[in-house]
């Protein structure tokens, strides 16, 4: 797996400027890259911390030194709840939370570490998903979490995910807009009730365009942005594709098919079909557990046995946590290797 590095730190400074832009805070979501060099890259560029998925890669962001942390997803369960509890003495970890059960098990585990949780209560903006609806629920929830010494309320998060499939930019639009405007006057409802609200938290990549726009949003968590790659691509998305896999042709059993040692364990599949550089007529793409057989519309002897052949990811997300490290390259030199480390930290 390689990521052009140029590409990689201009997608990374563009993302930058373009929520600094908007007025909004960037907390990009580390589960696509898993990497902590490359959060450490979207903080210089003014990133304001990051979002993980899992508490796993929280740990393993907050030993590499990144001090703000969102998680995303409920942490539930005590053992859980007190390595949270555990990671708050080393960084700001922010949990999100869409239970009272779940807000008494974290302010249980806070207080018999001495500390105090920061958590956002997760709205269900349209995603059916996680996340209490919002308005009235809202406010139950964070006067909950207000009367637990060892909580602090910050604020909400919502994820608008349910809209990015919508052809039709006016009504992707349309849609971004009501999504978000729900999550904002769930924070305003909270701010009348007299619930201070620092944080509102949303997006993604294929919605910032909209979502970043709406008033009373905080900060953005788009992460895939700084990669591209073919289900981006299809959602409208113009950056370069940084993120590539280098694969060898093992075998050409005829004129019209190739075959590369880069199937569905190299690489995903699941949200979007990987592209081979560099050929034109490609008929059909098949993936097995270690093999890619390309089918080509007319004959060719063009690449033979023992070449390589480079690939746009599918779906960066699902391809990284197949792979150990990441090779840096610039200018077709490799300039680092950077452990996945927070690949397997699912717990």
């Amino acid at each position: 797996m390689l990521v052009d590095l140029d590409l990689l730190e201009n997608n990374i400074s563009g993302a930058a400027s373009f929520f600094s832009g908007k007025g909004v805070h960037w907390r990009p979501h580390a589960k696509g890259h898993k990497i902590p060099a490359i959060a450490h890259l979207q903080l210089a560029a003014g990133a304001i911390g990051i979002t993980c998925a899992k508490l796993g890669e929280a740990e393993v962001m907050a030993a590499a030194g990144i001090r703000s942390i969102l998680v995303s997803s409920q942490v539930v369960g005590p053992q859980k709840a007190t390595r949270l509890a555990n990671l708050n003495r080393q960084a700001e970890v922010i949990a999100a939370i869409d239970s009272p059960e779940n807000a008494r098990e974290l302010d249980a585990a806070a207080r018999l570490k001495g500390v105090r949780i920061p958590v956002v209560v997760e709205v269900d903006i349209g995603m059916q998903r996680c996340g209490v609806k919002p308005g009235e629920p809202v406010v139950e929830l964070a006067q909950v979490t207000g009367e637990l010494a060892g909580l602090k309320f910050l604020g909400v998060m919502g994820w608008e995910g349910h809209v990015r499939r919508i052809r039709d930019r006016c009504r992707r639009r349309a849609a971004c807009e009501e999504a978000v405007s729900m999550l904002v006057q769930s924070a305003d409802l909270c701010r009348l009730r007299g619930i201070p609200v620092e944080i509102v938290s949303c997006g993604g990549t294929g919605t910032e365009e909209f979502s970043s726009a709406v008033p009373g949003v905080t900060e953005f968590q788009a992460g895939g942005i700084i990669f591209n790659d073919e289900y981006y691509a299809a959602l409208g998305l113009t950056n370069e594709p940084a993120l590539k896999v280098i694969s060898t042709v093992i075998s050409r059993p005829d004129p019209r098919r190739i075959v590369t040692d880069a199937g569905k364990k190299t690489m995903s599949n699941d949200a979007a079909v990987p592209r081979p550089l560099g050929l034109v007529g490609v008929e059909a793409v098949r993936f097995s557990a270690e093999h890619s057989a390309i089918m080509l519309e007319k004959p060719t002897w063009e690449y033979r046995v023992g070449d390589r052949l480079e690939w746009v990811v599918g779906y960066g997300d699902t391809t990284i946590c197949l792979h150990d490290e990441v090779f840096g390259v610039r200018s077709g030199i490799v300039e680092v290797v950077w452990p996945v480390a927070g690949r397997g930290k699912l717990r």
